[in-house]
Protein backbone atom coordinates (compact mmCIF):
# COMPACT_ATOMS: atom_id res chain seq x y z
CA UNK A 1 0.00 0.00 0.00
CA UNK A 2 0.83 3.98 -0.31
CA UNK A 3 4.05 5.01 -1.38
CA UNK A 4 6.05 1.00 -1.20
CA UNK A 5 3.34 -0.03 -3.65
CA UNK A 6 4.47 2.90 -6.38
CA UNK A 7 8.37 2.28 -5.62
CA UNK A 8 7.63 -1.89 -6.37
CA UNK A 9 5.73 -1.06 -9.58
CA UNK A 10 8.21 1.02 -11.10
CA UNK A 11 11.38 -0.79 -9.75
CA UNK A 12 11.93 -2.76 -12.95
CA UNK A 13 12.36 0.03 -15.24
CA UNK A 14 13.22 2.26 -13.17
CA UNK A 15 16.61 -0.35 -13.26
CA UNK A 16 16.86 -0.34 -17.00
CA UNK A 17 16.64 3.81 -16.63
CA UNK A 18 19.72 3.48 -14.55
CA UNK A 19 22.00 0.90 -16.42
CA UNK A 20 20.58 2.08 -19.89
CA UNK A 21 23.40 2.10 -22.67
CA UNK A 22 23.08 5.37 -23.10
CA UNK A 23 25.63 6.38 -20.22
CA UNK A 24 28.62 5.13 -21.72
CA UNK A 25 28.03 6.49 -25.11
CA UNK A 26 28.51 9.96 -24.04
CA UNK A 27 32.06 10.89 -24.17
CA UNK A 28 32.61 13.68 -26.29
CA UNK A 29 31.03 17.74 -26.37
CA UNK A 30 28.91 16.63 -29.05
CA UNK A 31 27.28 13.52 -27.72
CA UNK A 32 26.19 16.08 -24.50
CA UNK A 33 24.92 18.28 -27.25
CA UNK A 34 22.87 16.02 -28.76
CA UNK A 35 21.70 14.72 -25.11
CA UNK A 36 20.23 18.33 -24.33
CA UNK A 37 18.74 18.80 -27.80
CA UNK A 38 16.36 15.97 -26.78
CA UNK A 39 16.52 16.22 -23.21
CA UNK A 40 15.76 20.12 -23.03
CA UNK A 41 11.86 19.15 -24.13
CA UNK A 42 11.27 16.79 -21.32
CA UNK A 43 12.69 19.92 -19.25
CA UNK A 44 10.08 22.22 -21.04
CA UNK A 45 7.15 19.32 -20.91
CA UNK A 46 7.77 19.09 -16.95
CA UNK A 47 6.77 23.01 -16.36
CA UNK A 48 3.47 22.08 -17.98
CA UNK A 49 2.69 19.55 -15.56
CA UNK A 50 3.86 21.33 -12.51
CA UNK A 51 1.70 24.03 -13.63
CA UNK A 52 -1.11 21.73 -14.34
CA UNK A 53 -0.80 20.22 -10.93
CA UNK A 54 -1.17 23.73 -9.35
CA UNK A 55 -4.11 24.17 -11.06
CA UNK A 56 -5.50 21.28 -9.36
CA UNK A 57 -4.65 21.63 -6.25
CA UNK A 58 -4.82 25.50 -5.81
CA UNK A 59 -7.38 28.19 -6.71
CA UNK A 60 -5.57 30.16 -9.96
CA UNK A 61 -9.19 32.05 -10.79
CA UNK A 62 -10.38 35.16 -10.39
CA UNK A 63 -12.51 35.59 -8.03
CA UNK A 64 -10.14 33.79 -5.28
CA UNK A 65 -11.67 31.28 -2.96
CA UNK A 66 -9.78 28.61 -0.79
CA UNK A 67 -9.74 25.55 -2.75
CA UNK A 68 -8.18 22.00 -1.42
CA UNK A 69 -6.21 20.98 1.45
CA UNK A 70 -3.76 24.02 2.87
CA UNK A 71 -0.92 21.35 2.92
CA UNK A 72 -0.92 20.83 -0.87
CA UNK A 73 -1.82 24.45 -1.76
CA UNK A 74 1.47 24.65 0.14
CA UNK A 75 3.73 22.02 -1.33
CA UNK A 76 2.99 22.72 -5.06
CA UNK A 77 3.18 26.45 -4.62
CA UNK A 78 7.01 25.75 -3.10
CA UNK A 79 7.76 23.94 -5.33
CA UNK A 80 6.65 26.00 -8.52
CA UNK A 81 9.00 29.06 -6.62
CA UNK A 82 12.14 27.12 -6.88
CA UNK A 83 11.31 25.79 -10.88
CA UNK A 84 10.13 28.35 -12.12
CA UNK A 85 11.83 31.66 -10.31
CA UNK A 86 15.27 30.01 -9.26
CA UNK A 87 18.56 31.60 -9.44
CA UNK A 88 21.35 31.27 -11.58
CA UNK A 89 25.22 31.26 -10.14
CA UNK A 90 25.13 34.89 -10.42
CA UNK A 91 22.22 35.29 -8.48
CA UNK A 92 20.03 36.23 -11.35
CA UNK A 93 16.38 34.68 -11.47
CA UNK A 94 15.65 32.51 -14.02
CA UNK A 95 13.21 29.48 -14.38
CA UNK A 96 14.85 26.40 -14.21
CA UNK A 97 13.88 25.66 -18.22
CA UNK A 98 16.09 29.22 -19.29
CA UNK A 99 18.85 28.53 -17.27
CA UNK A 100 18.96 25.18 -19.25
CA UNK A 101 18.68 27.03 -22.97
CA UNK A 102 21.47 28.94 -21.34
CA UNK A 103 23.32 25.77 -20.97
CA UNK A 104 22.54 24.79 -24.00
CA UNK A 105 23.98 27.89 -25.67
CA UNK A 106 27.51 27.69 -24.17
CA UNK A 107 27.75 24.15 -24.70
CA UNK A 108 26.92 25.10 -28.59
CA UNK A 109 23.98 22.58 -28.81
CA UNK A 110 21.02 23.42 -30.84
CA UNK A 111 18.54 25.33 -29.48
CA UNK A 112 16.13 26.03 -32.88
CA UNK A 113 13.90 23.17 -32.15
CA UNK A 114 12.65 23.90 -28.82
CA UNK A 115 12.38 27.86 -29.27
CA UNK A 116 10.31 27.38 -32.69
CA UNK A 117 8.05 25.15 -30.21
CA UNK A 118 7.57 27.33 -27.24
CA UNK A 119 7.05 30.05 -30.31
CA UNK A 120 4.86 27.92 -31.76
CA UNK A 121 2.91 27.94 -28.32
CA UNK A 122 2.59 31.91 -27.96
CA UNK A 123 0.94 31.85 -31.04
CA UNK A 124 -1.63 30.01 -30.37
CA UNK A 125 -0.40 26.37 -32.32
CA UNK A 126 -1.62 22.80 -30.58
CA UNK A 127 0.93 20.24 -29.34
CA UNK A 128 0.32 18.21 -31.85
CA UNK A 129 1.10 20.27 -34.89
CA UNK A 130 3.85 21.69 -32.70
CA UNK A 131 5.43 18.26 -31.92
CA UNK A 132 4.78 16.05 -35.09
CA UNK A 133 8.60 16.80 -37.02
CA UNK A 134 10.24 15.46 -33.82
CA UNK A 135 11.50 11.98 -33.13
CA UNK A 136 8.97 9.25 -32.14
CA UNK A 137 10.77 9.29 -28.48
CA UNK A 138 10.69 12.82 -28.09
CA UNK A 139 6.79 13.40 -29.48
CA UNK A 140 5.93 10.23 -27.64
CA UNK A 141 7.17 12.14 -24.14
CA UNK A 142 5.57 15.14 -24.77
CA UNK A 143 1.80 13.38 -25.84
CA UNK A 144 2.20 11.52 -22.59
CA UNK A 145 2.73 14.34 -20.07
CA UNK A 146 -0.13 16.42 -21.68
CA UNK A 147 -2.20 12.91 -21.24
CA UNK A 148 -1.31 12.62 -18.03
CA UNK A 149 -2.51 17.25 -17.59
CA UNK A 150 -5.62 15.93 -19.49
CA UNK A 151 -6.70 13.86 -16.90
CA UNK A 152 -7.34 16.29 -14.17
CA UNK A 153 -6.37 13.79 -11.88
CA UNK A 154 -4.55 15.37 -9.02
CA UNK A 155 -2.98 12.07 -7.59
CA UNK A 156 -1.64 10.91 -11.58
CA UNK A 157 -0.24 14.26 -12.08
CA UNK A 158 1.69 14.41 -8.37
CA UNK A 159 2.63 11.15 -9.02
CA UNK A 160 3.97 11.28 -12.41
CA UNK A 161 5.67 14.30 -11.36
CA UNK A 162 7.43 12.79 -8.02
CA UNK A 163 8.71 9.80 -9.27
CA UNK A 164 8.82 9.85 -13.58
CA UNK A 165 10.37 13.53 -13.62
CA UNK A 166 13.86 14.81 -12.98
CA UNK A 167 15.28 13.17 -9.75
CA UNK A 168 16.67 10.78 -12.35
CA UNK A 169 18.89 12.99 -13.85
CA UNK A 170 21.53 14.90 -11.91
CA UNK A 171 23.34 11.68 -10.11
CA UNK A 172 23.73 9.94 -13.45
CA UNK A 173 25.02 12.70 -15.02
CA UNK A 174 26.87 15.44 -12.74
CA UNK A 175 30.63 13.47 -13.00
CA UNK A 176 30.20 12.69 -16.23
CA UNK A 177 29.82 16.38 -17.64
CA UNK A 178 32.17 17.45 -14.78
CA UNK A 179 35.18 15.56 -16.45
CA UNK A 180 33.95 16.73 -20.07
CA UNK A 181 33.76 20.52 -18.54
CA UNK A 182 37.93 19.76 -17.59
CA UNK A 183 38.15 18.83 -20.90
CA UNK A 184 36.04 21.87 -23.27
CA UNK A 185 36.58 24.71 -20.46
CA UNK A 186 33.71 27.17 -20.08
CA UNK A 187 31.45 25.12 -22.47
CA UNK A 188 30.11 23.41 -19.78
CA UNK A 189 29.91 25.28 -16.67
CA UNK A 190 25.90 26.41 -16.61
CA UNK A 191 24.82 23.02 -17.09
CA UNK A 192 26.83 21.56 -14.28
CA UNK A 193 25.56 24.71 -12.40
CA UNK A 194 21.94 23.27 -13.42
CA UNK A 195 22.45 20.27 -12.28
CA UNK A 196 24.25 20.63 -8.90
CA UNK A 197 20.74 22.76 -8.18
CA UNK A 198 18.97 20.21 -9.15
CA UNK A 199 20.75 18.14 -6.54
CA UNK A 200 20.51 20.24 -4.10
CA UNK A 201 17.02 21.64 -4.33
CA UNK A 202 15.12 18.29 -5.65
CA UNK A 203 17.09 15.87 -3.59
CA UNK A 204 16.95 17.58 -0.11
CA UNK A 205 13.93 19.66 -0.25
CA UNK A 206 11.46 18.92 -3.61
CA UNK A 207 11.52 15.12 -3.45
CA UNK A 208 10.38 15.54 0.12
CA UNK A 209 7.30 17.70 -0.50
CA UNK A 210 6.91 15.93 -3.55
CA UNK A 211 6.31 12.67 -1.90
CA UNK A 212 3.86 14.30 1.03
CA UNK A 213 2.06 15.46 -1.46
CA UNK A 214 0.90 11.94 -3.33
CA UNK A 215 0.21 10.83 0.67
CA UNK A 216 -1.84 13.61 0.77
CA UNK A 217 -3.55 13.08 -2.37
CA UNK A 218 -3.81 9.45 -2.40
CA UNK A 219 -4.49 9.11 1.68
CA UNK A 220 -6.19 5.37 2.00
CA UNK A 221 -7.60 5.53 -1.35
CA UNK A 222 -6.39 2.62 -2.82
CA UNK A 223 -7.89 2.76 -6.53
CA UNK A 224 -5.83 5.95 -6.12
CA UNK A 225 -2.84 4.59 -4.99
CA UNK A 226 -3.28 1.86 -8.25
CA UNK A 227 -3.71 4.22 -10.90
CA UNK A 228 -0.72 6.43 -9.83
CA UNK A 229 1.75 3.42 -9.49
CA UNK A 230 0.71 2.64 -13.07
CA UNK A 231 1.11 6.11 -14.58
CA UNK A 232 4.21 6.67 -12.33
CA UNK A 233 5.57 3.42 -14.12
CA UNK A 234 4.64 4.52 -17.92
CA UNK A 235 6.22 7.98 -17.05
CA UNK A 236 9.34 5.91 -16.72
CA UNK A 237 8.84 3.84 -19.54
CA UNK A 238 8.95 6.90 -21.61
CA UNK A 239 12.10 8.49 -20.07
CA UNK A 240 13.49 4.98 -21.31
CA UNK A 241 12.21 5.61 -24.78
CA UNK A 242 13.46 8.92 -24.64
CA UNK A 243 16.93 7.80 -23.70
CA UNK A 244 16.95 5.01 -26.62
CA UNK A 245 15.85 7.81 -29.01
CA UNK A 246 19.01 10.05 -27.74
CA UNK A 247 21.42 6.54 -28.32
CA UNK A 248 20.29 6.30 -31.88
CA UNK A 249 21.02 9.49 -32.53
CA UNK A 250 17.73 10.46 -33.97
CA UNK A 251 17.88 14.04 -35.43
CA UNK A 252 15.80 16.91 -33.99
CA UNK A 253 13.69 18.92 -36.99
CA UNK A 254 12.85 22.14 -36.65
Amino acid sequence: MGIRRIEEEIAPVRARILEHPLYGQLQTIADVRLFMAHHVFAVWDFMSLLKGLQRALTCVTIPWVPMGSPDTRFLINEIVVGEESDVDADGRRFSHFELYLRAMEQAGADTAAIRGLVNGVLNGQSISALTSTLPPSVKGFLDFTFEVIATGKAHVMAAVFTYGREDLIPGMFYALVKDLNRQFPGKLDIFIYYLERHIEVDGDHHSPLAQQMVKELCREDEAKWAESAIYARKALEWRNELWSGILAGQEIIQ
